[in-house]
């Protein structure tokens, strides 16, 4: 956790992680879970698209736009 709130990547050092079922809602579905990263560029990403895609993206732009006073 990064200054209260979630961290946005989450690397497992598991060998057999991001899962679906263990991972899809990792950071309340806010964050991207990566793993099994091996040398060259070779890894594994998983992230809840529902929720991090459009729906998400959309709500954390309402909060900075709030938060930086837009309205």
């Amino acid at each position: 956790m990064m200054d209260g709130h979630l961290d946005p990547i989450i690397v497992r050092d598991e060998p057999d992680r991001p899962q679906p079922r263990l991972d899809r809602n990792a950071g309340n579905g806010m964050s991207v879970s990566v793993g099994r990263i091996r040398e060259g560029i070779r890894y594994m990403v998983m992230g809840h698209n529902t929720i991090r895609g459009a729906a998400g993206a959309s709500m954390l732009n309402a909060e900075l736009m709030h938060k930086k006073v837009y309205f």
